[in-house]
């Protein structure tokens, strides 16, 4: 029998888009998940939804610009149901934004929100993971970051570029102690976040520019991190993993 079954799954912006079709199929698949947001109203609905009496899914506030909110939630999840196998740093904020003339301030709260959400969600859970031997964390990049952006501002596209060196330095790091730690670059997905950043008028010729001629689909994305938490892919660690429809070719 498989010791790590069903798995304690931890996903970070699981209030909506590519977080809540994540959250989705691991519970889904069934895994025990802690559903993390800043917008605990709708964690708290997409829970009672997925296990009405709470016992396979609950929501949580969390703040993932903050090392101290990540400690805070290993602590929930230890007291809930035990230490995570399985953490998806999918938060971030994703904002377009003129190069030139982009602001300090902005610039801040791009990278830290979206950097230390990764950095900091793979030094504390993935610390608590080795300490017990095994672990799959999955960190969600983006096409932006490996090259440099279409429709989304520079400091988003730098901070994607940043989540893929943390990923490789924390799977050298993790590695020999049973913790996998990889990343998945989507390219534009049909999702509202990407309906929000790109100007309707904008959209059609980027869709047009993509080479198989559509946006993509979350829950492929969703299936995808199902197969690098599987207890088989001990063996991918510190990948990246396209899926962009050709619009970056390695």
């Amino acid at each position: 029998m498989n010791p790590h079954a069903p798995g304690i799954a931890v996903v970070t912006g699981a209030a909506g888009g590519m977080g809540t079709a994540i959250a989705r199929k691991l519970h889904t698949d069934g895994r025990r998940v802690l559903l993390a947001d800043l917008d605990t109203a709708a964690v708290d609905a997409l829970a009672a939804e997925l296990s009405p009496d709470g016992s396979t899914a609950r929501g949580i506030k969390l703040d993932v610009g903050r090392k101290a909110a990540f400690e805070e939630g290993l602590a929930v999840c230890e007291d809930l149901w035990g230490t995570p196998t399985i953490v998806v740093n999918n938060a971030a904020v994703t904002r377009a934004a003129d190069l030139m003339t982009l602001g300090e301030d902005e610039f801040t709260d791009v990278l830290t929100t979206n950097v230390n959400s990764v950095f900091f969600g793979c030094q504390v859970f993935g610390a608590a993971m080795a300490d017990r031997g095994f672990g799959r964390i999955v960190n969600m990049a983006s096409l932006a970051g490996q090259n440099g952006g279409t429709a989304t501002g520079g400091h988003y596209a730098a901070s994607k570029g940043a989540i893929l060196t943390a990923t490789k330095i924390f799977a050298r790091e993790l590695a020999a102690r049973g913790v996998t730690v990889n990343a998945i670059s989507p390219g534009p997905h049909d999702l509202p976040v990407v309906r929000k950043t790109v100007p309707a008028d904008k959209l059609d010729g980027i869709v047009a520019g993509i080479p198989v001629g559509r946006l993509g689909s979350a829950s492929f994305v969703a299936d995808t991190v199902a197969l690098l938490v599987s207890d088989d892919a001990f063996f991918v660690t510190g990948a990246c993993w396209d899926i962009n429809g050709g619009l970056y070719l390695r």
